[in-house]
């Protein structure tokens, strides 16, 4: 007996479209191995109907007023919290999360966020009125930047497609959002329950792979492409993007230091550590899963790191016991998998290392130390359930280590020491610092890094201003 697959379709102007050319790319499910969907494969004609249904709604979206983007937004969010079985489902599908964790760990914050930019909807504003030259006021305009392309990554499918639309549609901007080619299912989803509050034209989702994004870039009319992704990603799109000089929006990867001083409560840094290290198969830019320990504490925190680990469990979606599910596909499996095999003699694999089962993509949770500051799974993202345990002597070693790769999205410092942790919070080079704590996330605060992390911040009021535009009205007092 043969199962029917899903069909997803593209949404554009309101409509659920295949693609123009009929082409299609299979959709597997990563904790079983198994195809269940078809989606679009999007060409060139698919982007060009998408670009020019967000640009004929933008003048209509740009002048509502805010407090009706604000209650679009607020439909939006009850609609998602309403339907919320539903996208739990199709994200598990998608990635292999476990449900009961992605509907208590990512659907409420979603939904938060949300709501939280449908109140930013209502700040839209500029400077206040003055006088700077004699007969003359001077006001401030913040406006929508037009047509956005963006383009969401596949570990956090739903989530990172709220950080994409929510702000730009909250602002007055239309909206042309690209699933990664492997979990399109939820923000095809996500479309359905939108179609019912926004304009048509306003929300489009384009399914497809690499060249569909790289049309999107491209194309003429987006006057700003968003996305969140691999460092040379970031680094096609800010190229493509600058020939005709759109405004880039940048999440790309990170390798965040997690620094343990001797003063820490080890009990408690290594259960919060091995969570923030493992949740989500460790597919997380933000992750804990560089560690850096103080030499005099060292060989304890990874004998107790290493037990974390063996008590973790991966599996099923099902499976109530569960931290994670899969990795994302096999390529992911097979990086993961190549940064352990290629070890140099040195590290010293203190748990996992290996496939869990012969179903699925799924990865041990995995404990590497021994390891120097040039290895190379030190300086790359792993972007997978694996953290490594380096030593340092002192408080300028820790920095120097900490700030020694081309990552700087985000970093931890335990300590009890308040003058370290202020010292340390100051000096790390990274977007965001915890203490005491690691992967906690606010819609108020911002989210974003530096360096090859890229730049722009999503969340919080600037990651809102992030999709607008500053001009400068000046008028003569004299009529």
């Amino acid at each position: 007996m043969t199962t029917e697959l899903r069909r997803l379709r593209n949404y554009i102007g309101g409509e659920f479209k295949d693609a123009a050319d009929g082409r299609t790319t299979e959709v597997v499910n990563p904790a079983t191995g198994e195809v269940y969907a078809t989606a679009p494969l999007s060409g060139q004609a698919d982007v060009d109907a998408a670009m020019a249904a967000a640009a004929a709604a933008f003048p209509g979206w740009r002048d509502t007023t805010p407090s009706d983007r604000q209650k679009a937004l607020l439909k939006i969010a009850d609609a998602f919290e309403a339907r919320a079985d539903e996208l739990v489902a199709a994200e598990s599908e998608n990635t292999g999360k476990p449900l009961g964790l992605t509907a208590s760990e990512e659907l409420p914050p979603m939904v938060d966020q949300i709501r939280f930019f449908a109140g930013a909807a209502r700040l839209l504003e500029g400077r206040s009125a003055g006088e700077y030259m004699e007969g003359m006021t001077s006001i401030i305009r913040r406006e929508p930047v037009g047509v956005c392309a963006q383009v969401a990554p596949w570990n956090y499918p739903m989530m990172m497609a709220v950080w994409k639309f929510a702000p730009a549609i909250a602002a007055g901007n239309t909206v042309v959002l690209k699933p990664s080619d492997t979990t399109p299912a939820s923000t095809v989803l996500m479309a359905e329950i939108i179609d019912s509050v926004l304009p048509k034209g306003v929300f489009n989702v384009v399914c497809g792979d690499r060249e569909t994004g790289k049309a999107m870039v491209e194309h003429s009319t987006p006057a700003m492409a968003s996305i969140t992704g691999s460092v040379r990603a970031g680094m096609q799109v800010a190229e493509s993007a600058s020939k005709d000089v759109k405004r880039v929006h940048l999440e790309l990867g990170g390798k965040a230091p997690v620094v343990v001083f001797e003063d820490a409560d080890i009990a408690k840094a290594v259960e919060d550590i091995a969570v923030a290290g493992y949740f989500n198969a460790g597919q997380d830019c933000t992750a804990a899963t560089r560690v850096l320990v103080h030499e005099s504490i060292h060989d304890e925190f990874v004998t107790a790191l290493a037990k974390a680990a063996a008590d973790t469990k991966t599996g099923q979606p099902d499976d109530e016991d569960v931290l994670y599910g899969p990795l994302n596909n096999p390529n992911q499996l097979k990086q993961v998998a190549g940064f352990i095999e290629r070890l140099p003699a040195h590290a010293k694999v203190e748990a996992g290392g290996h496939q869990v089962g012969d179903k699925g993509y799924f990865y041990a949770p995995t404990v590497v130390s021994g390891l120097k500051q040039d290895d190379e799974i030190i300086q790359n993202e792993v972007f997978g359930p694996v953290i490594t345990v380096q030593s340092f002597t002192d408080e300028a070693q820790a920095l120097e280590y900490a700030n020694g790769v081309e990552f700087a999205l985000a970093s931890s410092v335990w300590t009890k020491d308040h003058g370290r942790a202020m010292r340390m919070s100051k000096n790390l080079d990274f977007g965001c610092v915890w203490i005491n704590t690691h992967i906690p996330l606010v819609a108020e605060m911002p989210h974003g890094g530096f360096k090859k992390s890229g730049y722009g911040k999503d969340l919080s009021a600037y990651g809102f201003e992030d999709y607008t535009r500053i001009k400068h009205v000046m008028t003569s007092l004299d009529g």
